[in-house]
């Protein structure tokens, strides 16, 4: 295999500091490896919208280093900057193979540091998988026994960005080719030295002499034999791990850039999914759990839908203003629309007003029935709507965007009573994106916001993952 081609992360990053920058070596961002290039740009310029469906691939970064040089605080620091779910950590710990009973009795003489004590086959199939958009099961291994948990495994999901930690992880060609970017953490050997004697002390039950004896005999040699030269293929080398904040912050932000938006947004520009947060997630991973009782369901629903209507309300044209301040200063900001209405599509959209009323006081709300009438699709259509609707901008709300057969209907109405299609914002807690593709086919001048873009639709024309039936769960209807 040809060796991986490099470019420079930044080119005014690098007039200005050359290949050293506050102490990050810069030795080329791998923009692109041949498992990754295609699907994710095909989906981005295809004329065809629903191209866009096809799962992408992950962006997949190894981040190696010596024993104890900072890897998984690297790795940990990076998670939590981001603040978002589409990224997992596979740790190369996790593969160490089990000892047998010869070897576990004389474990002192064991090299924990070669590559011969992974099950490289099992790491490499566990990363193929969650590539392929596959969740998979990561063993558990007891440092303490050297053996792995025989009744126990860790879940972990496919995602956008999938970091993949361990000494020897740049070991092996088969892994590398399925990296897209490889980070080396290097950190002074004194420094790795006095971790290790505390971590395998503290965490692993080991007592100091064990330490150093096994550090003289294959830690350090492993290091020279087979860590070391594989810094060769990193493209970016953070000194002092944990504490270069300037390295972590420059990685933070290219793993943003490759997150970036959901390429319905980039087809759609006036499609706006609302930044996803742990807190955020967390909400949906609970609303979404079928076990939840009914009041949990609505309280959480409530929080998410309120997040979508700020959102919302930020779409909004604006006029500046001026105001004094209690300590006699001018303050320069904005004032609300003033021209504003919501209509809720009956009966899940209702469960959005009192979120719209918390936040616009006095707001005035319509309602639009939609029903379908047999199996022709036929729709008999109820409305009450402001006389002066036609000078509004308006919050069309339905918790859930699936088919958008409805949702046209609504839109179709309102344009009807002399709304502009830019006059009107969708609000939406998921959508689907066939109904996207819908909505945009007739509609592509108004504002989507949702807080997340599922799967698809089944067979059964529901959202997957999905909610369920929203305002039977919401109302209490769901026996």
């Amino acid at each position: 295999m040809p060796e991986e081609t490099k470019t420079t992360v930044d080119y005014l990053m690098e007039r200005a500091s050359g290949p050293h920058f506050s102490g990050l070596r810069l030795d080329g961002l791998l923009s692109s490896s041949p498992s990754s290039s295609s699907p994710s740009s095909a989906s981005a310029d295809s004329s065809n919208p629903a191209d866009s469906a096809a799962p992408k691939q992950p962006f997949v970064i190894g981040v190696s280093g010596g024993t104890a040089s900072g890897k998984t605080t690297v790795c940990d620091m990076i998670i939590q900057q981001l603040h978002d779910h589409r990224v997992v950590l596979v740790n190369q710990d996790s593969f160490y193979r089990g000892l047998t009973p010869e070897e576990s009795e004389r474990v002192h003489e064991y090299n924990f540091d070669h590559p011969d004590a992974f099950d490289t086959e099992q790491m490499l199939e566990c990363v193929q998988k969650l590539k392929s958009g596959q969740s998979v099961h990561v063993p558990i291994y007891d440092f303490k026994i050297h053996r792995r948990s025989s009744d126990s495994f860790r879940q972990v999901n496919a995602s956008d960005v999938i970091i993949l930690e361990g000494i020897l992880v740049f070991h092996d060609q088969r892994v590398r080719n399925l990296m897209n970017m490889k980070i080396f953490v290097d950190t002074d050997a004194d420094v790795r030295l006095a971790r290790r004697l505390r971590r395998d002390t503290v965490e692993r039950g080991r007592d100091i002499d064990s330490v150093l004896e096994q550090y003289a005999k294959f830690v350090k040699p492993a290091f020279d034999d087979f860590v070391l030269p594989s810094k060769k293929y990193a493209d970016v080398i953070i000194p002092r791990g944990g504490d270069n904040h300037v390295a972590i912050d420059l990685i933070v932000q290219h793993i943003r850039t490759k997150l970036g938006q959901h390429d319905l947004c980039k087809i759609y520009p006036n499609v706006y999914v609302i930044q996803s947060t742990f807190q955020i997630r967390g909400m949906h991973t609970l609303i979404r759990d079928r076990e939840i009782s009914k009041h949990d369901f609505v309280f959480y629903s409530d929080r998410l839908i309120r997040l979508v209507v700020e959102h919302g309300l930020g779409h909004l044209p604006f006029t500046e203003k001026q105001v004094i301040t209690p300590p006699g200063s001018v303050y320069t900001g904005v004032d609300f629309c003033k021209k504003l209405c919501g209509v809720s599509i009956v009966r899940s959209g209702e469960s959005m007003e009192n979120a719209l009323r918390a936040c616009c006081k006095g707001i005035k709300i319509g309602k639009i029935l939609i029903h379908r009438d047999g199996d022709d699709g036929k729709q008999l259509i109820y409305e009450k709507l402001p006389n002066d609707i036609s000078e509004r901008h308006v919050l069309l709300l339905d918790p859930v965007l699936a088919t958008g057969n409805s949702a046209n209907q609504a839109i179709e109405l309102l344009i009807q009573k002399g709304v502009p299609e830019s006059h009107i914002i969708f609000l939406n807690l998921i959508s689907a994106p066939e109904g996207i593709h819908c909505v945009y086919k007739r509609f592509p001048s108004l504002k989507i916001v949702t807080s997340e873009i599922d799967v698809a639709l089944n067979e059964e024309f529901r959202v997957i993952p999905g909610l369920g039936e929203f305002g039977d769960r919401y109302f209490g209807t769901d026996d």
